[in-house]
């Protein structure tokens, strides 16, 4: 594996990509300034390998040939072949650089991505829940609710940004209020315990709502993510609408936990889809009241901002950022930057 140089920058143009389990994204940047190219997402699904669906669906649609590649992945990065966790694709990018052309390739985490969005999000791609504090330019949090519970930081020092990606996704979780007590012991457990994960992601939400019919006494109706979130928007099934209720709030005390591990009085940022398409529960009190009950540290808590990332490409956002300004941030190449 080659490992270069930090001094030594991706050169222009450069393909970026956003890779998860069911889509991959891309954008194709010119310069530091120009807009990026952006082209249709992709199914991971209706290409055998990334390297068809970079040829066909981006090299073959552009005459803007790109030189490097800085690719966001689900998955670990440990070596020559880095296969995606929920799909069957292997990133290899030594066979990008000889079959497609690429001079240099660098792969890193997609949760790292949605960190440095964070750093980088105009007030049109977030949607503020509760006060917006006039927050300094400091550390911050990223947690993201999907198809499963992402879970990063972004520490701010000597004027630079560090991502700090992570498996926050898998701490604990317990039962707190009284109505907590009766649901938790019908939330399916894995190896005696409850993680943020098996409650906080599209699956987990579906395991909330049949943990809270299950207290009730009632058979569930919903076996859809979609399905319960729509009802519980709309106050139409009492059992969806306590499962988004209890959602935002556990997702609220999760998010006042990272935000005190990592003091991130610079914000505290929920990105996915499902955060998007719940956005009205989040408005509502229970996140940010669940977020802010910390004591003793209240009053700290209600000076950090909580944000809803709305920016429909966080990730490519983040990336971009990161290509134009390498020099703002401090990630490390090491193991992960492949050279021609």
């Amino acid at each position: 594996m080659a490992t270069a140089s930090h001094n030594d920058k991706p050169a222009f143009p450069i393909l970026i990509g956003d890779i998860g389990g069911t889509n991959a994204r891309f954008w194709i940047l010119t310069d530091v300034f120009a807009e990026p190219q952006q082209f249709p997402n992709v199914r991971t699904a209706d290409f055998a390998t990334l390297d068809e669906a970079i040829q066909t669906q981006v090299l073959d649609k552009t005459s803007r040939q790109p030189h490097s590649a800085i690719l966001a992945i689900a998955g670990p990065i440990q070596d020559d072949d880095i296969p995606l966790t929920n799909c069957n694709w292997v990133v290899r990018p030594r066979q990008l650089i000889s079959e497609l052309g690429f001079r240099d390739v660098l792969v890193i985490n997609d949760f790292e991505a949605q960190a440095l969005a964070a750093a980088s999000l105009s007030e049109n791609d977030r949607a503020a829940i509760g006060p917006l504090t006039k927050a300094p330019v400091a550390s911050r949090a990223v947690l993201g609710p999907g198809t499963g519970l992402g879970v990063a930081g972004l520490i701010h020092a000597r004027d630079m940004w560090f991502p700090v990606p992570g498996e926050g996704g898998h701490v604990d979780m317990g039962p707190r209020s009284d109505r907590d007590y009766q649901i938790f012991p019908h939330i399916e457990a894995i190896d005696g315990r409850i993680s943020g994960e098996q409650i906080l992601c599209g699956r987990g939400m579906v395991h909330l709502y049949r943990a809270i019919c299950m207290a009730d006494g009632i058979e569930p109706q919903f076996t859809d993510p979609a399905d319960i979130s729509s009802h519980g928007l709309s106050g139409s099934n009492p059992q969806a609408a306590e499962t988004l209720s209890l959602f935002v709030t556990y997702l609220g005390r999760l998010a006042g936990d990272m935000a005190l591990i990592l003091m991130a009085k610079g914000g505290v940022y929920i990105a996915g889809g499902i955060s998007q398409k719940i956005l009205p529960a989040f408005k509502r009190p229970e996140f940010r009241a669940a977020f802010e009950d910390k004591a003793p540290h209240q009053a700290m808590m209600r000076q950090i901002p909580t944000f809803i990332v709305t920016h429909p490409q966080a990730a490519l956002a983040g990336l971009a950022f990161f290509a134009r300004t390498p020099e703002h941030f401090g990630i490390s190449m090491d193991g992960r930057r492949w050279q021609a």
